[in-house]
C-alpha cells in the first residue's frame, strides 16, 4: 500500500515545498517569524478557482493567485513596520481577514473545479505530467532565489535578517526589505494553493488550517538532512524536507494510522526533532 501512495506523496511534497520555501525566506533568512502563510495558501487557491470559474486563463489565474499571496505577505509587512505589531499577531490578523475574503469569493465553503479548464487539461491528467510540470517550476524560482541572494541586493537583504541594527547603520533600507522579503515568501505560498486548486479540482475554505505545523516538520527535516551550509543547501532543504515529509505521512497512514490524526502526529514528530537538536546541540558544547 506505501508504495501505491509515493507518486501520491510526492505531488503533494512537491506543492507542500513551494509553502516550505516561502515560509523559509522570512523565517530563516529575514528572521522574521510569520504565521501570513496560513492565509495566503488558501487565498491563492480560491482565487484561483474563483477565476477559472469566471474563464479566466489557468495560467493567469496562477499568476494573480501568487501575486495576491504576495500582497497579503505585504499587508503583513506594513502593519509590522507601521504600526509596530508583533510579528506573529501580524500573521494571525492578516489570516483571519483572508478568511472572510475567501468565503465573501466563492459564496460558500467550497467551490468545485472538476469541469474548468486547468493547466493540466493541455498538459496531462496523469500524476506523473503534475509532478514533472511543478517540480520544473519549483526550480525555475530556486535558481533564481539563488541568484538573486548572490547579487548586492541579496547580500543586503540577507544582512538584514542577520542584524537589522547593523544594516540600519550601513545605510541599508530595511522596511524596503522586509516588505520584499514578506512578499515574495506569501507569494509562493499564494502559488502553492492556485496549484493545488488546479491538481486537486477543487477549493476549500479551510485548505490552510495547520499548514504552518506541516511547514515547520518538512523545514526541520530538511534542514536536519543537509548540514551544509551554503546559500544553495540552505534553498534545497525546503525542498528536500518537504518531499521526505510527505513520505513518512503516507507511510504511517499505510500502517494503518487514520488520515484525521495526521496533525497529531505532526505536532509529535515536530516535538520530537525540536528535543533531539536540543539534546544534540547541549551534548556538543557541554560533553
Amino acid at each position: 500500500m506505501f508504495l501505491e501512495l509515493i507518486p501520491t506523496g510526492v505531488l503533494q511534497g512537491l506543492v507542500l515545498a513551494f509553502v516550505a520555501l516561502g515560509v523559509f525566506v522570512p523565517f530563516r533568512i529575514l528572521n522574521f517569524p510569520d504565521l501570513t502563510s496560513e492565509g495566503s495558501y488558501p487565498l491563492g487557491g480560491i482565487i484561483c478557482a474563483t477565476l477559472l470559474v469566471g474563464g479566466v486563463d489557468p495560467i493567469l489565474a496562477l499568476l494573480v493567485s501568487g501575486l495576491c499571496g504576495g500582497l497579503l505577505g505585504l499587508g503583513t509587512a506594513l502593519i509590522h513596520i507601521c504600526l509596530k505589531v508583533n510579528t506573529l499577531v501580524c500573521g494571525l490578523i492578516l489570516t483571519t481577514m483572508a478568511y472572510s475574503i475567501n468565503l465573501r469569493l466563492m459564496g460558500k465553503p467550497n467551490l468545485s473545479l472538476f469541469d474548468q479548464v486547468t493547466i493540466f487539461t493541455s498538459l496531462g491528467e496523469s500524476i506523473e505530467v503534475k509532478s514533472l510540470f511543478i517540480l520544473g517550476v519549483l526550480i525555475f524560482l530556486i535558481i533564481v532565489l539563488f541568484f538573486f541572494l548572490k547579487t548586492e541586493k541579496g547580500l543586503r537583504f540577507r544582512s538584514v535578517g542577520l542584524s537589522p541594527l547593523f544594516s540600519e547603520r550601513q545605510g541599508i533600507n530595511v522596511p524596503k526589505y522586509m516588505i520584499l522579503g514578506l512578499f515574495t515568501g506569501n507569494m509562493f505560498c499564494g502559488l502553492a494553493g492556485g496549484l493545488m486548486a488546479q491538481i486537486q479540482g477543487y477549493v476549500d475554505v479551510g485548505m490552510g488550517f495547520g499548514l504552518v505545523l506541516h511547514v515547520l516538520a518538512a523545514l526541520i527535516i530538511g534542514e536536519g538532512l543537509i548540514k551544509n551550509k551554503s546559500i544553495f543547501a540552505q534553498l534545497f532543504a525546503p525542498f528536500l524536507g518537504a518531499i521526505v515529509y510527505q513520505q513518512i505521512q503516507g507511510f504511517v497512514v499505510a500502517l494503518g494510522l487514520e488520515p484525521s490524526d495526521l496533525k497529531f502526529f505532526t505536532g509529535l514528530l515536530v516535538l520530537s526533532v525540536i528535543a533531539l537538536r536540543e539534546k544534540t546541540h547541549k551534548r556538543r558544547f557541554f560533553p
